[in-house]
């Protein structure tokens, strides 16, 4: 019997009507299925209904015979739980399958795999854990296949062991015009029927995803940590550059990247993988402090062994601290270290001192930020501002703050203990809410659209730490709505005074804001774009001009649309800089391009900015870590991980416009300037100016027309990703 296309994803139901009910998403039932982050959200609906966009695998079964045949039962459905046909025949799409097999041996901790390849280099050949090939697909059910596996366990293999089999999968919607799905999954099993008693789980995929957005790589298939782990092992060694891509030591020297000592030392960090393709991780800054092993060691994830890094080994530590020969003690206090069993005689998870040579002590951020690292916490004091209120805060007039300034136990600080650097206390004035930037507070103010005042200075505390301090620039006589005065502060702290391992270092106060009226209106926050908190789920504290800005509504009353970075252009001693106009830091555009970055040079764009001292800081080798379904960092059509409310979709249509020297339109218009922060490159440009007009004297941009959050090309709709 012919079957009509439509239905022949249901051959072997044989009903119609089942078909029917079963095959028809109705447009409300697919927005519930689909995110906005789908393409299958906004594609056609018969399409959609037909193909049901979307990829489950999941390995439910397996077993090892006594002669070492190796196999698997695996499922395969859409996201709602009907069979897809693997060959792609009675179902839209084939699914390609690859599987792994591997165990732990008896007193270990890491994987070996089954299945392996030799990869030959031009100086040595290695084996190395890989998926099976050559095997046999048996199809159970619909949508269940046993795969056989041709590669066999060998003779005598523990069957009392921790065995796991991984498989990958991907499903080709091309000819739909939809993008390929993927989907991985992991079934651990004793072999000789008993209870699975050891595994490997050190970190949690939702600890990666944290930066990553969905942790991916080759192609696009392989996905999470419980299935990486299966092939990168200690007996996987790349054949092109010698390194081993052991998962821990891998990961450990991808995240260290520039900070690693032999790049410092002018060396490079590359792996070379499939097709030859170099991966050179020599340039990458790990946007938290590399020191502070808790951001990827949660605590909180429920990893059987989230504590792992606190047991020291040769090979996970020398991949960051990569100077030490540990066969001659080189760069290790000149003592070698011939196996594992005795590390933790000195590096003990926590010992007395800062500094000292355990685990936590160690590994503390000397140069900035002390206080965000756990185990530098019981030596900082802390700095806590509170209970901000502003007093005479009208239009003409010089504000006055009252506020409390104490340490984390609430002792009482002393204005005269910031007095000497890098202690600092200012507070910064700025208005209105609608739009910072372009608020005049006086021919004597320099900065653009606001003004910061020192409080250390001019201001008093009481011995209870209440403190005061009254403004000596006025807010303008001509000043309307809301304004903004927020603080900012540093202390400097010395670790281990009077030894010969004495450190200074700085910790920053959590920045607060207070909002008042000026004229009697409601106080009317400014609006909210991004989220403090999604900053630090990669900047676990984000605190930049040491250490002292560290909140968003802080930052924005400085970055705001006419502020550039003129003050400090003409000090660099960088030539490039001194040669070039200034450069706008307005928030979104500066955002934008930082976590553009290494994309910028091939849309014939870059970022740099000078900063304090006339410090050179070129962000062009930012490589933003989200990841693409195909497995490539550097996605950055997520907005929410930073957006909150959606809204990246509310177009700053009346927002102040951007002062950009280095811009061909200068000043930028907002839309233009914040969505040309990613989309650098000229064409982008010329498309955004092309669609803005001068109306009644005013600059008006056309975006809404095509990308407002319900037109064919909202923001939405052009960056969804699956």
């Amino acid at each position: 019997m012919s079957i009509p296309p439509l239905y022949g994803r249901a051959v072997k139901l044989g009903v119609i009507t089942m078909v029917a009910a079963l095959a028809v998403v109705t447009a409300g039932s697919r927005s519930r299925i689909y995110t906005p982050k789908d393409k299958a959200f906004y594609a056609d609906a018969n399409t959609v209904n037909f193909v049901r966009p979307g990829l489950v695998l999941k390995v439910f079964s397996a077993n090892i015979a006594s002669d070492g045949t190796i196999t698997a039962r695996i499922r395969i459905t859409d996201p709602q739980g009907l069979p897809l046909d693997r060959l792609g025949v009675t179902t839209p799409g084939a699914v390609s399958i690859s599987c792994v097999a591997a165990y732990i041996p008896q007193g270990q901790t890491q994987y070996t795999a089954y299945t392996t390849r030799q990869e030959v280099g031009p100086q040595r050949t290695t084996t190395q854990a890989a998926t099976d090939t050559g095997g046999t697909f048996a199809q159970t059910a619909d949508g269940e296949y046993t795969y056989t596996f041709k590669t066999k366990a060998p003779a005598g293999f523990d069957a009392s062991a921790t065995h796991s089999i991984g498989c990958q999968s991907s499903r080709t919607l091309t000819d739909f015009q939809l993008p390929n799905n993927f989907a991985s999954n992991v079934f651990t099993f004793v072999p000789n029927g008993s209870a699975v008693k050891v595994t490997r789980d050190v970190i949690k995929t939702q600890s990666c995803d944290k930066c990553h957005d969905q942790l991916s790589f080759h192609g696009g298939s392989r996905r999470g940590v419980e299935y990486c782990v299966l092939c990168h092992t200690p007996q996987t060694t790349d054949a092109q550059s010698g390194n081993t891509v052991d998962f821990p030591v891998m990961v450990h020297k991808i995240h260290m990247g520039k900070n690693l000592p032999s790049v410092i030392a002018g060396g490079k960090y590359q792996i070379v993988g499939f097709n030859n393709a170099v991966s050179d991780w020599s340039n990458v800054g790990l946007p938290s402090d590399p020191g502070n092993c808790y951001v990827c060691h949660e605590q909180t994830t429920g990893a059987a062994q989230a504590q792992a890094f606190l047991k020291p080994n040769r090979a996970a530590c020398g991949a960051c601290h990569d100077d030490v020969n540990f066969a001659t003690g080189e760069n290790h206090v000149n003592l070698p270290q011939l196996d594992d069993k005795s590390c933790t005689n000195c590096h003990m998870p926590q010992g007395d001192l800062p500094l000292d040579a355990s685990i936590l002590g160690a590994h503390i951020n000397r140069a900035s930020g002390a206080a965000i690292n756990p185990g530098m916490a019981p030596y900082v004091p802390g700095m806590v501002f509170g209970n901000l209120q502003v007093k005479n805060g009208t239009a003409g007039s010089k504000p006055t703050i009252t506020f409390t300034l104490k340490d984390s136990a609430g002792n009482p600080i002393a204005l005269a203990d910031l007095k000497t650097a890098p202690g600092r206390l200012a507070a910064i004035l700025a208005g209105p809410t609608t739009d910072y930037g372009y608020t005049n507070f006086g021919a004597d103010v320099t900065t653009g659209g606001y003004v910061s005042e020192d409080v250390v200075a001019g201001g008093s505390c009481d011995q209870s730490g209440n403190c005061q301090y009254t403004f000596t620039h006025a807010i303008p006589a001509n000043a309307k709505g809301t304004f903004s005065i927020g603080l900012e502060g540093r202390r400097g702290l010395t670790l281990l005074p009077g030894t010969t391992k004495q450190t200074t270092t700085e910790y920053g106060a959590k920045n607060v804001v207070a909002n008042f009226s000026v004229d009697g209106s409601a106080v009317m926050a400014r609006r909210q774009v991004v989220s403090i908190d999604k900053c630090n789920q990669c900047h676990t504290f984000l605190s930049v001009h040491g250490t002292n800005r560290n909140q968003i509504e802080q930052c924005v009353l400085c970055h705001n649309g006419s502020e550039t970075d003129k003050a400090f252009r003409a000090t660099t001693t960088n030539a490039a800089d001194k040669a070039t106009p200034p450069q706008s830091v307005e928030f979104a555009y500066m955002i934008h391009r930082i976590h553009t970055g290494d994309q910028l040079a091939d849309m014939g764009a870059g970022y740099s900015v000078v900063g304090f001292g006339g410090s050179h800081n070129d962000f062009s080798e930012v490589r933003y870590p989200a990841m693409s379904p195909n497995g490539q960092a550097g996605d950055r059509r997520n907005c929410a991980m930073c957006h909150v409310n959606g809204s990246e979709q509310n177009l700053p249509q009346n927002a102040n416009p951007v002062t950009n020297p280095q811009s061909p339109v200068n000043p930028t218009p907002p839309i233009t300037a914040a969505c040309t922060g990613c989309h650098a490159d000229i064409s982008a440009l010329a498309h955004a100016v092309a669609n803005t007009v001068q109306l009644g004297g005013k600059t008006v941009e056309s975006c809404n027309a095509c990308h407002s959050a319900t037109a064919d090309f909202s923001i939405a709709r052009v960056h969804a990703q699956y």
